[in-house]
């Protein structure tokens, strides 16, 4: 019974890992048409009698202001051009903040975030973020960096049932997403820990001064030269 049962988890993983490879390398190419995180916010509406109006509508690349990619990058991510993933050094200070009794401090990469946000559910347990590690080394190492940034700015939620650079440019400054300024990017950048209680449009004395901080760090990455960049050669894991 038990070498039955072992013979069909190992069938289960092998199929598993053969399906979740080609949908990755798929949605290479392939625009998303949603994302699990929208599935998950449509079904919390139904359960809170709650309806919500979900607003998505897909921007390729040139379509998507520079200054909105930079400013995810400086407020999220700003090791994302050169890690695999992970990072691990944010990784660390955040478990020794953890263990310290502060406020819980996450260290998800714009990679993680893709992962979790396109193939799976909300929540913290060992068994989700081993699935969201396994799929954030798929992404890794299928995509290009430049389609991580793409599709993650094409799925994060800038309010309660808004996703997505075009939704979020539109809902909050009625603007399309190519044409956000500097600040307008900033701003919506700065809500991104928080998008569903903070608003980018009507923005707190916080929210103002995480967007500054992120507009100092955009000018120290280097602007449009470092989008030009980031598709270049990563170092190894190793090195």
């Amino acid at each position: 019974m038990l070498h039955v049962i072992l013979q069909r988890v190992f069938k289960f993983l092998k199929w598993f890992a053969i399906g979740s490879f080609l949908l990755v390398l798929v949605l290479r190419w392939v625009p998303p048409p949603g994302s699990a995180l929208m599935v998950e916010r449509k079904v919390q509406s139904w359960a809170n009698g709650e309806p919500v109006d979900l607003q998505r509508s897909w921007r390729s690349w040139e379509y998507i202001s520079d200054d909105l990619k930079i400013a995810a990058i400086a407020g999220e991510d700003q090791r994302f051009s050169s890690h695999w993933g992970f990072d691990v050094p944010a990784i660390r200070a955040a478990f020794l903040h953890n263990e310290s009794g502060g406020a819980l401090r996450g260290a998800s990469t714009l990679s993680q975030q893709v992962a979790k946000n396109l193939f799976l559910w909300s929540g913290r347990s060992y068994f989700r973020k081993a699935l969201e590690a396994w799929f954030t080394v798929l992404i890794e190492v299928l995509w290009p960096k430049q389609r991580i940034l793409e599709v993650y700015l094409n799925s994060a939620e800038w309010d309660v049932g808004v996703f997505g650079a075009q939704a979020a440019a539109q809902h909050h400054f009625g603007v399309n997403a190519s044409a956000l300024s500097r600040q307008q990017a900033s701003l919506l950048a700065a809500v991104l820990p928080n998008p569903r209680h903070w608003s980018a449009s009507h923005p707190s004395p916080y929210v103002l001064r995480r967007a500054a901080w992120i507009r100092q760090q955009m000018g120290q990455l280097g602007g449009s030269e470092y989008l030009s960049n980031l598709n270049h050669a990563r170092p190894l894991p190793w090195q």
